[in-house]
């Protein structure tokens, strides 16, 4: 609505548009009867047009064009249609966002939308329920008639001259910042949150001085009448001295009226004819001068009538005076007033009022000048004399102060009054009795003396401190309730001798590794905390800071590590390999079985069925060797119902290890469900301890019932019974093997699909590399199998294996970071807990953006962090950005906090918390910017501001 006020042409894809066709939709749609649209018709809106098109010729040719559009657009998605159709037949290109609210969209750029809702709202009681918004007698005309300027308006997608209110680029944003960020006010997110007091300002101070932000172009129209407030007065070339050492400059006042608050506007006439975009108009030192008054916050008008014209103070609750407005010649003083009198009611009036001369307008209310002395003497010996100064008050029935209730009570004549002296002139001040103005508060000499008002001036500063210190302690239980876990309570300072800020060098490090008591483990990863690692030593100090190696080993301690992980990982190597031939073969014959039955189109169910059992086959081969088989059958020992066969290099198929398969990382390998992993059954085990070659026949007198001859009988039945159960055991293997068979296949898939697009523009990822990262990743999953691959695993593997440049040490090394992003993909919970404490952190930090975020959309879950937290900010950064916060994230584990993600998220957004609060950004909004602006970060600049955020919380919990 204020684009339609305001501006001339409004870009189609600006998102204002397509909020405001939402606000529409929902109104029409509010109270519809379902006869209305339609008992099947999932599109509303649409089958409501369409029945108002068969009575009303507008909304039969909206219909018209709406449905060609949508035929176009289905056109697009399932055939691609080429882009000149859409061209040659004059349909705009349509955003997705608009394609949901395309016929409302349609009616507006047809300008028909006001006629189709005025045809509704006078039919109402054919389309609506009675609550209906377009049923109120009221609301629905209001509706109708606000439509009409939308309507008119012009809607294009050139790129004009007037073209601020299209969406702009990330990137324009940023640099229309740095344009005016020199002016704007902006609350440093380090400062302590303020405290619910009402700001005051010495005399010589402007109120609260507009800054230029977000455009000099809107302040200088908020000037002028617009859609949000009443101009009341205006007027130009209004003299004011900003300061004691500066000439008066003229400037141009203002008075605006909105349903809330009257206030008064002075602007220099050096901005209202700034050229806008100029750099010098935005930067110009008058910003400064510039000042916004409310007047509520205003008790009294000091009006002095001059030879030239008029001077006006306005003096506070407080007795704070704001520099004088002096008015040109003619009578503007006056008028003011006159124009103020009539803005402040019904709710507020002038005290004394402004008397009405008919045909004439207002004027000044007659006082007569009397001295003190001479109040005895009859009126007709008075010297009446025409008043010229004047003082005003502002009353609001209902919120007078206990001064104003005592003033006001005793006053019963306007025509006698009392001369006082002022700062800037002499006043006349109508009263009963003597009064005395000092400081631009009023009080009765004899009523409210001077300790009343020191009295009442001393309760207010007390209470003001008290009740800001009790806002203060809520807050702060409120921080160590919320965020005291988040952080360490040891405070660490960079120090300054030591340079903490130029991170661990290669001298250092040199030194460490020489003689490993030189420097502690702390002060290593403090010096990685506050600058980082040298690019030369990242190779050598990450499998530190990762936990591959512990701080303080040997030489040859580490290389005992190496071995055992290399040992390890050609071991896990020799497995999935072995599984992955199998697989490979299974799907080579599956293929040519599908080819032969797409050439013969013959069934092969029974060739089908030959290759399953087949699989069978070769699986039992590779996982089972005859000899074991042998000993089950041979050989039972004690334990005999706990033994399972092995898969090779020693590994069971229930994923644990062999004793002897030397395998360090088997306690973390698991197969799911499908492997049995149980032992025999108790009928198994009295079935293998029937007699059998090697061992000893019971004696026939063993069992009495038995003649001589059931013995024959008797084993043939055992023999039978042996082969039943093997068979059994048999099947039940070749299922689990199936199982395990059926999940490697699908995440060796997933695994090829991510490695062969991971990175593939940054200059390491060769296909000789690209091998390397497969064989981590599956060598990772086959360990994990019951979690499996997640996409984003290759995105955290590949900076690893850029660095370390070695499968086993980048293995060892992803395996470590695992263990804290694991939780962050779906299998884990870790996410909605990252949510959480955004929440809690920002709206301690920086309440005035949440409340943003909570008005526009509701977006304070922080999903658009998805991605951040997932990943470490790896695709939010360029590698060289990504390898300085990956290292800065594990150290600040032990200095400052093991979430210090949550701190890096935040530094990211309050980064740019005055672009979001300039263009008062929504969800959708603030997804493309952050998108828009991934690889274009100032990482430093981020980490310095999240280790200020870090130490801003520990010293709050501190309350230091």
């Amino acid at each position: 609505m204020e684009e339609a006020v305001t501006r001339k042409f409004v870009h189609e894809d600006s998102s204002h548009i397509v909020s405001f066709c939402a606000a529409v939709e929902a109104c029409i749609l509010h109270g519809l009867k379902r006869r209305a649209a339609g008992f099947l018709r999932s599109n509303k809106i649409a089958a409501l047009f369409t029945k108002v098109g068969k009575s009303f010729a507008p909304a039969e040719e909206l219909c018209r064009k709406a449905q060609e559009l949508e035929q176009i657009i289905e056109n697009k998605t399932s055939q691609a249609a080429l882009p000149q159709q859409s061209m040659e037949s004059g349909v705009p290109n349509i955003p997705p966002q608009a394609i949901k609210h395309l016929w409302v969209r349609t009616a507006l750029m047809e300008k028909v939308l006001d006629k189709i809702v005025l045809y509704l709202v006078e039919n109402s009681s054919k389309f609506y329920e009675k609550e209906a918004v377009l049923m109120d007698p009221v609301d629905g005309p209001i509706l109708a008639s606000l439509l009409v300027g939308p309507c008119a308006l012009e809607y294009t997608k050139m790129k004009t001259a007037d073209h601020f209110w299209t969406d702009p680029s990330a990137d324009e944003l940023v640099q229309r910042h740095r344009i005016h960020s020199s002016h704007c006010r902006q609350d440093s997110p380090t400062k302590r949150p303020a405290l619910c007091i009402q700001k005051r300002h010495s005399s010589s101070s402007m109120d609260e001085r507009p800054s230029p932000s977000p455009s000099a172009r809107d302040y200088v129209e908020s000037l002028h009448q617009n859609s949000r407030a009443t101009l009341l007065f205006g007027k130009n070339n209004v003299l004011v001295q900003p300061r004691d050492d500066m000439e008066a400059i003229p400037g141009y006042l203002s008075l605006h009226q909105t349903a809330d608050v009257m206030t008064l506007k002075w602007t220099p006439n050096q901005l209202m004819n700034g050229s806008v975009g100029d750099l010098d108009y935005e930067r110009s030192v008058y910003w400064d001068y510039a000042m916004t008054i409310r007047l509520e916050e205003i008790v009294y008008l000091h009006c002095h009538q001059q030879g030239s014209g008029g001077t006006v103070v306005l003096v506070s609750q407080d007795g704070i005076q704001r520099p004088p407005l002096r008015f040109p010649k003619g009578g503007h003083l006056l008028q003011f007033l006159s124009c103020l009198e009539n803005g402040l009611l019904p709710h507020g009036q002038l005290d004394p009022p402004l008397w009405s001369q008919r045909g004439k307008g207002k004027v000044f209310p007659k006082l007569r000048k009397r001295c003190l002395q001479g109040s005895s003497e009859s009126t007709s010996d008075k010297e009446e004399d025409e008043a010229t100064d004047y003082v005003f008050r502002i009353l609001f029935p209902g919120s007078q102060s206990e001064f104003g209730k005592h003033l006001h009570a005793s006053r019963s004549s306007r025509h006698v009054s009392c001369f006082c002296p002022c700062p800037y002139f002499s006043v006349y001040l109508p009263s009963l009795e003597a009064l005395s103005l000092c400081c631009g508060l009023c009080f009765h000499l004899h009523r409210a003396p001077l300790k009343l008002l020191c009295d009442n001036m001393k309760y207010q500063i007390i209470s003001r401190a008290f009740y800001g210190w009790l806002a203060y302690c809520r807050h702060l239980s409120t921080v160590r309730t919320h965020l005291s876990a988040l952080v360490n309570h040891t405070i660490v300072e960079p120090d300054v001798p030591c340079d903490a800020s130029s991170g661990l060098s290669l001298d250092v490090w040199q030194q460490f590794l020489q003689d490993s008591t030189a420097y502690e483990e702390q002060e290593l990863l403090r010096l990685v905390y506050f600058g980082g690692v040298d690019p030369s030593l990242r190779k050598e100090v990450w499998p530190f800071l990762l936990g591959h190696y512990q701080f303080g080993m040997s030489e040859a301690e580490r290389k005992e590590v190496d071995d055992q992980v290399r040992a390890c990982y050609e071991q896990t190597m020799s497995e999935w390999l072995g599984c992955e031939a199998i697989v490979r073969q299974r799907e080579k014959e599956q293929h040519a079985v599908a080819l032969a039955k797409c050439s013969s189109g013959a069934s092969v169910d029974s060739s089908v069925q030959r290759m399953m059992h087949r699989d069978s086959t070769v699986s039992n081969e590779v996982f089972e060797s005859v000899e074991e088989v042998d000993q089950i059958e041979t050989e039972p020992k004690a334990d005999e119902t706990k033994q399972v066969p092995k898969i090779p290099n020693g590994t069971l198929p229930n994923g644990t290890s062999s004793p002897d398969s030397g395998h360090p990382s088997s306690r973390n390998f698991s197969v799911t469900s499908g492997l049995s992993d149980r032992s025999l059954s108790t009928e198994d085990s009295v079935a293998l301890q029937q007699p059998g070659p090697g061992k000893p026949e019971q004696p026939a007198d063993d069992n009495p019932a038995a003649g001589t001859g059931s013995k024959p009988q008797a084993q043939l039945l055992t023999r039978k019974q042996e082969a039943k159960e093997l068979k059994a055991v048999e099947e039940t293997k070749a299922q689990g093997i199936k199982e395990l068979l059926d999940m490697y296949t699908i995440n060796l898939h997933r695994i090829e699909k991510d490695v062969q697009r991971c990175d593939r523009n940054y200059w390491y990822f060769t296909p000789a590399n690209l091998e390397k990262l497969r064989n981590i990743m599956c060598s990772y999953v086959w360990q994990h199998l019951e979690i499996g691959y997640v996409q984003g695993m290759c995105d955290l593997l590949a900076p690893l294996l850029v660095i370390l440049d070695d499968e086993a040490m980048a293995f060892s090394c992803f395996t470590e970071l695992m263990k804290r992003m694991n939780q962050n993909f779906p299998h884990g919970g870790a996410m909605d807990t990252h949510f959480a404490n955004m929440r809690s952190l920002i709206q301690i930090l920086d309440s005035e953006l949440f409340e943003l975020m909570h008005q526009n959309g509701d977006y304070t879950h922080f999903y658009f962090c998805y991605r951040w937290f997932l990943l470490d900010f790896k695709r939010e950064l360029v590698y060289d950005d990504v390898f300085s916060v990956w290292e800065t994230i594990w150290a600040a584990r032990f200095v400052s906090s093991s979430h210090f993600v949550l701190f890096i998220a935040l530094a990211l957004v309050e980064l740019y918390r005055d672009i979001i609060l300039e263009n008062n950004m929504d969800f959708t909004d603030i997804i493309k910017f952050f998108n828009e602006m991934a690889e274009h970060h100032n990482v430093q600049q981020v980490l310095t501001l999240a280790r200020d955020l870090v130490c801003k919380v520990q010293r709050l919990i501190e309350n230091k």
